[in-house]
């Protein structure tokens, strides 16, 4: 991808440098930018040795990374992954290490700071379109520390002239593509009736994003919800990959459980069916995506 935006020789930290951080990183230093990554994963750490100045190898919500890392940043992506172990692992990834971050910005100066946070958020489950506002008092457990986790952000004053909190959709991209996967291993069930609607959103297009939120020069941050806009039904994606690669037509089983699925349930245990607006990206950072709908991004990596 390209930009307009000038970010030769300015400094970037990007804190969990995972599938989405190493793709932003790649892009950054491509164009100049001098990048610092964090993780606490040592394969994703070589990776990102490939493109980063600097790469630490440390928990988020640990302090150990605060004094091996400038006090100077004009751009900071937090974009950590869950460290697993079920809510443990969402309390320390997401709480925990927003928690770490903001006290190490209270001594650095920071510009701009962007959170990846997810449409998760949203446990609406009635196909209703939903903006950036439509977020219920009652969420799920992961849903509320992710809200919980953007509320730290927004409120941490002092600690960087604007944040952008990104709600990402599900993700998509080279080396990522669990549907796809499944077809060519020859499997042909999938779990529940498969009439629910995806958010999708392309790795590439959410580096767009977070490139355009650290470019904008007019906007003052905010939440912002980083989807194609599609609204395809997860039976429509799955048939239509498995005409592309020849499978035999899968069939959906309501009665099947997956650890994914479960993962993604609302408040009232039954699994979010909405369709995420991406109008304000559109409108307010002039974001479009690459990828306008599943098979665009699909025809690219099969």
């Amino acid at each position: 991808m390209t930009t307009t935006y000038n970010f030769a020789d300015r400094p970037v930290l990007i804190l969990g440098s995972g599938y989405v951080g190493n793709a932003v990183g790649q892009a950054l230093a491509s164009v100049g930018a001098r990048v610092t990554t964090l993780t606490r994963n040592s394969e994703r750490a070589q990776e990102a040795s490939a493109f980063a100045e600097k790469v630490v190898q440390c928990d988020l919500d640990a302090s150990d990374w605060h004094d091996q890392v400038d006090l100077r940043q004009d751009f900071v992506l937090n974009c950590v992954s869950s460290a697993g172990n079920g809510m443990d692992g969402y309390r320390k990834s997401y709480l925990g290490g927003m928690e770490s971050i903001i006290t190490w910005a209270r001594r650095a100066t920071v510009g701009t700071f962007v959170y990846t946070s997810a449409t998760s958020v949203y446990p609406q489950s009635d196909g209703e379109l939903v903006t950036e506002i439509d977020v219920p008092a009652e969420l799920s457990a992961s849903g509320g520390l992710l809200r919980e986790s953007e509320q730290l952000a927004q409120s941490a004053t002092g600690c960087w002239d604007r944040a952008f909190i990104l709600r990402l959709g599900a993700i998509y991209g080279p080396t990522r593509h669990h549907l796809l996967d499944a077809l060519k291993r020859g499997e042909t069930t999938f779990a529940g009736s498969g009439d629910f609607i995806l958010n999708y959103i392309h790795c590439e297009d959410i580096v767009a994003a977070i490139l355009a939120a650290f470019a904008s020069a007019d906007s003052s941050g905010g939440v912002f919800n980083v989807v194609d806009g599609a609204y395809p039904t997860k039976r429509e994606v799955v048939e239509w990959l498995a005409e592309q690669v020849s499978a035999e037509k899968p069939v959906f089983d309501p009665n099947a459980a997956t650890r994914r699925g479960a993962a993604r349930t609302n408040a009232t245990g039954s699994l979010p069916h909405r369709r995420v607006s991406n109008e304000r990206l559109r409108s307010e950072l002039g974001w479009a995506p690459i990828y306008t709908d599943y098979r665009a991004g699909y025809a690219a990596l099969i």
